[in-house]
């Protein structure tokens, strides 16, 4: 059967301005990708504080201006090495976190979670209030004063009253001391909320649990490959005991514990058996960023010289 023309282009030309507009918001996501790339790599490897903090303000703009964009959840950033990107297991968001480093050996946390929802951009801005929290095992925060951390792993828990996700970050500190955090994400009338009281052990319940150990030492601290509702982790202890309280000096003492969920809530174990226990998100050291840039200009003249 014959169809007159007038008929096809009724069907062809909207699929066609439809194809035409994905592929403009797509190459609009590339260039915004790209401007992202060069201005994480000024964040990174600046000399200078101001100038990273400089490159960061601009670094957030562009990334608001890129997520403006319609269907950017889908889109991965992926050479944009700078920033850690987690979608959520059930995709309902994701989260974007990164750090700047300073020069007295601290770190400013930054980020945003992301909702996979059509029409306009949902975004939730997360706003580092790690300095003014003087107990953050005991609080519960919202966006605005966040416990600021890269995050590497998100678990979510549908077993509570009320589901939640529990994500697992690196939070650096200082050239003396890391940190790293096991936080509880949950949304509460539409509004995302950092803290739960579900971590019980030691005679104390935890709205999240705070780890510090040495910078000279890794820590692991992960999911278990075997028991998805276990999170492992390296047991901390001082180098000596006249030194306890005094985390600078912590470090892995080759045993393990764990929190284990048991009807939405997490008990801690100790003394687990496990073996070969590494994570390999442990792997950002404080690095002073005048030696990186150092390292990096010698790197560049070496490669200069190679043929």
């Amino acid at each position: 059967m014959k169809y007159p023309l007038i008929v096809l282009l009724f069907f062809v030309l909207p699929a066609l301005t439809f194809a035409q507009a994905g592929s403009d918001r797509l190459k609009q996501l590339k260039t915004y990708e790209d401007s992202l790339k060069s201005l994480g790599y000024k964040i990174v490897n600046k000399r200078e504080e101001n100038e990273r903090k400089n490159a960061n303000y601009t670094f957030i703009r562009t990334l608001v201006s890129a997520l403006k964009i319609n269907d950017s959840f889908h889109y991965g950033f992926d050479s944009v090495k700078s920033v850690t990107i987690l979608n959520s297991p059930d995709s309902k968001f994701r989260l974007i976190t990164w750090h700047v480093a300073e020069d007295d050996g601290g770190f400013r946390f930054y980020g945003a979670i992301q909702m996979n929802t059509p029409g306009p951009l949902k975004l939730y801005p997360l706003e580092d209030y790690s300095p003014l929290q003087k107990n953050p095992e005991d609080s519960v925060l919202s966006n605005r004063k966040w416990y600021g951390a890269r995050y590497y792993k998100i678990i979510p828990v549908t077993t509570s009253v009320t589901p939640y996700y529990v994500i697992l970050g690196w939070k650096g500190n200082s050239a003396k001391s890391t940190k790293k955090v096991i936080d509880v994400l949950s949304f509460k009338n539409d509004q995302p909320q950092f803290g739960l009281p579900v971590f019980m052990g030691n005679g104390k319940t935890r709205n999240r649990v705070v780890f510090e150990y040495t910078s000279q030492a890794t820590m692991a601290l992960r999911q278990a490959d075997d028991a998805p509702d276990m999170i492992v982790f390296d047991h901390l202890s001082p180098s000596q005991p006249s030194l306890k309280g005094k985390y600078e000096y912590y470090g892995p003492d080759m045993t393990y514990s764990g929190y284990r969920l048991k009807q939405g809530v997490w008990i801690f174990e100790d003394n687990l058996d496990l073996k070969n226990l590494a994570d390999p998100h442990d792997a950002i050291p404080y690095v002073d960023p005048k030696k990186q840039a150092a390292i990096d200009a010698a790197s560049a003249a070496r490669s200069t010289h190679q043929y």
